[in-house]
This record gives C-alpha cells, structure tokens and sequence, in this order.
C-alpha cells in the first residue's frame, strides 16, 4: 500500500528527532468535531485559520490530540500532490499541512518529555516557532528532490520564505497575544533558517536537534545569539 502524505512526513520528523509512538493519523478529526472543539478552546481560537487546526488537552496523564484539515484544502493536496511538484498551486496548502502534523508531533514528544503546561503562552510559542523552522526544511528537501542534480537556487529560498514568512500577518490577529505570538515567532524562525542555511547536512541536523531540545525561551536565546539579534524583536 503507497504511503500517505500524512505518514511520509511523520516518519521524516521521527528519523530527525524521536518516535511520538503513535500513528498521528489516528488523531484526525472531522469538521464537527472541530467546531465542537473550537467553541471549548475560547474566543482567540475563533481567529485562527479554518483551513487547518490541532487541538490539545490534558486528561490526568494522558495528552489528547486533534488534528483537523478542511476538505478544501485536502482537495488541494489531492489536486496537485507536492510529491509531483511544488509550485504556487499546492506551497500554501503544503505549509498548513505540515505545520498542524508538526505541532501535533511536537507536543506529544514534550508530554511525552513530563512537561505538562500546554495551555501556557511558551508552550504555543514553542510549538509555533518549531513548527515554522521544520516546515522550512521540509520545503527545501521537496525543492531539493524536484531541482536533482541542481543546487537550491537563491530564488528558490527567496520563494520559500515569501510563502513561509513574508506573507504572515501577524497584525491581522485582533487578540494582542496572538498578534505578539505569530509576530515573534515568525521573526525568529526567519532569521533562524537563515543561519541554517549557511550550515552543511550534518551540522545542520546536529543544530535542529539540539534546537528541538530547549524550551522556549532558550530557543529564543539561542537565535539571538547566533544571528546577533538581526531580524529578530522581543516582546
């Protein structure tokens, strides 16, 4: 049986950071569901995207996950497959999928971890902000598969970042704390990747991984240190 996009790109975060120990897949829920859960996580959620949601809860030990994509933009994905190429088509449909599938994996690797604040701000910043650096790299590697033999080109990255990071709007959030919280993360990630982009294969893998390891406030930290604070805001 062909793999599903889904379970792809599940196996690529685990190879690059640790088995979540579930199949994530099995967390998808409808648009019932969703709306359901929607109305339970409070008037901010009512600003994020209705194209793709994750939805966290603690219950005693147990962390329960819920993943939602509309059915347009599983059309999209269907419609124009990355796996055939990625173009201006399917990039942004591509970025909505992989980041929910991220946070989901992400956040069960930290509970899994013992930590157990996931309705703080540095647990949802930590997870935007991990979300926004590996989506970069999943872009790149399916740019990298379609380029072969030919290097990534500048353009190449110019057009990554444009869809990943130039066109967030941050200021279109109503909420002051989601605005602070996509407008910082967005930052960081983008002055991040850039200081990957100067690495090789293996120092890079070394750096994500390690980066995976901190919280949030040391990922913050650790960006500013590396880039000099360039690109990058506090808040």
């Amino acid at each position: 049986m062909n793999e599903t996009l889904f379970s792809q790109i599940q196996k690529l975060f685990e190879r690059t950071y640790a088995q979540v120990g579930i199949n994530l897949e099995d967390c998808l829920i409808d648009r019932t569901r969703c709306a359901q859960l929607s109305v339970l996580a409070g008037k901010s959620a009512c600003e994020l995207s209705e194209l793709a949601r994750t939805f966290l809860r603690r219950a005693g030990d147990q962390l329960c996950v819920g993943i939602y994509y509309s059915r347009w933009l599983i059309e999209q994905l269907e419609q124009h497959d990355p796996r055939a190429g990625l173009g201006d088509r399917n990039i942004r449909s591509l970025i909505m999928f992989v980041e929910e599938l991220n946070h989901a994996l992400h956040a069960a690797l930290q509970f899994k971890r013992g930590i157990r604040e996931i309705a703080s701000e540095h647990f949802a910043r930590n997870l935007e902000l991990q979300a926004q650096v590996d989506t970069y790299l999943v872009l790149l590697l399916f740019v990298a598969f379609f380029r072969k033999p030919q290097r990534i080109s500048r353009a190449d990255r110019r057009w990554l970042r444009f869809h990943l990071f130039a066109r967030q709007c941050p200021e279109a959030f109503r909420d002051a704390n989601l605005h602070a919280r996509y407008l910082e993360t967005t930052q960081l990630a983008a002055s991040y990747t850039r200081y990957l982009d100067t690495l090789n294969g293996v120092r890079r893998l070394d750096e994500i991984r390690r980066f995976h390891s901190l919280d949030y406030g040391a990922k913050k930290q650790r960006i500013l240190r590396l880039t000099d604070g360039q690109g990058t805001t506090a808040s």
